[in-house]
């Protein structure tokens, strides 16, 4: 099954916000309006920031690191059906990777202000790209199961 070799991520920096457990964490971005937090870039990274300040959204990936094992299906909230992980958000996946848009309203010595962080205190950032419309949001694009909802 594993054809791959394993590889080697080292995180970029460390994501600050004010949930210390996932009880009291937002389950997405747009539970967490208004909700601030501080993204802190490690020095050796901090080059990379340059001309990001002129972005309203980032999209942040960091590591799911305070989960354990994962399920190849989950049960979404207020669900009765499970769903394959992959058509889901679960933060119980083969590779624990979390994937967030916020709102960067600055940024000052390596640290970016954002705002709706839905991911708890110390997550360890893996990588920033930069929100762009045109890419980012496709027009027509289909909600998959969701749309029942």
């Amino acid at each position: 099954m594993d054809q791959h070799p394993f590889m080697t991520i080292r995180p970029i920096g460390i994501i600050h916000t004010p949930f210390k457990s996932r009880e009291a964490m937002p389950r997405s971005t747009s539970q967490a309006i208004g909700v601030q937090g501080m993204v802190e870039v490690f020095e050796p990274y901090r080059a990379g920031l340059k001309d990001l300040d002129g972005f309203s959204h980032i999209i942040l990936l960091w590591h799911i690191d305070r989960i354990e094992g994962f399920h190849l299906e989950a049960l979404p909230p207020k669900q009765t059906e499970t769903r394959g992980v992959f058509a889901t958000r679960s933060p119980h996946r083969p590779n624990p990777i979390g994937l967030s848009v916020v709102e960067l309203h600055g940024i000052e010595d390596g640290v970016l202000h954002v705002e709706r962080v839905d991911m708890l205190d110390g997550t360890p950032l893996l990588d920033i790209k930069p929100y762009i419309p045109a890419s980012d949001s496709i027009p027509g694009a289909r909600p998959g199961w969701l749309r029942r909802l």
